[in-house]
């Protein structure tokens, strides 16, 4: 069965279903992974060390600190590599950014945008390009495996888990790799919650609450918990419920769903002035431009 045919597979056991984020959401590993994984390869493999500086400074906005917050890894490196062009500081060093047209042209059209599909186009295009991805996303995953663990769930997640478990399908949204997910979760013996882990492996987020719980519990009692837009955009986008954990207020977040959100979604009163109210908030924490890039 592939990763999708799991997704469909999944059956309803109880009366509500709710999506969890793992990075940045459930466990404050954002931090960790993009400032000492992710970034430092970025600058190694797309050979950007005569500006790393800027480099960085760009990978970590547009990875932890904007509106693309939590975006799959390949659509991150795309969206870095346009950034570092514009910056007035990389034109005044006549430094030419790697072009990430052949990148742009695969994840257009793969939506399972994950190592396994990314190792099958390199071996089929033969591309420089393609092929440095893929050392760079295997590198990120090698050191994540031997850099990251040890690392709780935020404050309130388990008692969130424990007060929804008897009457809630949970399941594990995520464009990180299944196998760091699983690990994490199994670590902190948190794991025995979940219905299913679903990972990068089993396509975007939005296909995630599509396949796994749209059209088999209704819209309002299916609820998406995410810290970045690419988790409110994948909740609307099935028309069902969100709850932002929102960056660098995770506590407070997770204690507020905790408190209240939790009550009003299974009360059948969260939809509306409610979650219109806190998704206004949360936008307010996740710029769409760099303070460089103002419009």
């Amino acid at each position: 069965m592939n990763p999708q045919e799991q997704l469909i597979a999944l059956k309803p056991e109880k009366e509500f279903f709710i999506g969890i984020d793992s990075d940045g959401c459930a466990f404050d590993t954002m931090e960790i992974k993009q400032k000492e994984c992710f970034c430092p390869n970025f600058i190694k493999y797309f050979r950007l060390q005569p500006v790393s500086k800027y480099a960085r400074e760009t990978w970590e906005f547009v990875n932890l600190y904007s509106s693309n917050r939590g975006c799959n890894r390949f659509l991150a490196v795309n969206e870095t590599l346009r950034l570092l062009a514009t910056r007035p500081e990389i034109k005044a060093r006549n430094f030419t950014v790697p072009s990430a047209d052949p990148l742009i042209e695969w994840t257009r059209k793969e939506t399972k945008l994950g190592n396994p599909a990314l190792k099958k186009y390199a071996a089929e295009i033969n591309d420089p390009l393609i092929t440095q991805t893929l050392e760079w996303s295997l590198k990120v995953n090698d050191d994540i495996a031997k850099m990251v663990f040890g690392i709780t769930p935020f404050p309130f997640v388990k008692e969130c888990l424990d007060k929804i478990k008897s009457n809630t399908d949970i399941m594990v949204v995520s464009q990180t790799p299944f196998e760091a997910l699983k690990r994490e979760w199994e670590e902190n013996r948190i794991d025995h919650f979940l219905r299913m882990i679903a990972g990068q492996e089993h396509g975007t987020k939005a296909e995630h609450l599509k396949y796994a719980a749209k059209g088999k519990y209704p819209d309002d009692k299916i609820l998406m918990i995410g810290d970045a837009n690419g988790d409110l955009k994948a909740a609307k986008s099935n028309g069902v419920l969100f709850f932002p954990v929102n960056p660098g207020k995770e506590e407070e977040s997770w204690k507020k769903l905790y408190e209240e959100g939790v009550d009003r979604f299974f009360a059948g009163n969260y939809k509306g002035a409610y979650e219109e109210e806190l998704i206004k908030e949360f936008k307010t924490y996740l710029p769409e431009y760099p303070y460089w890039k103002q419009v």
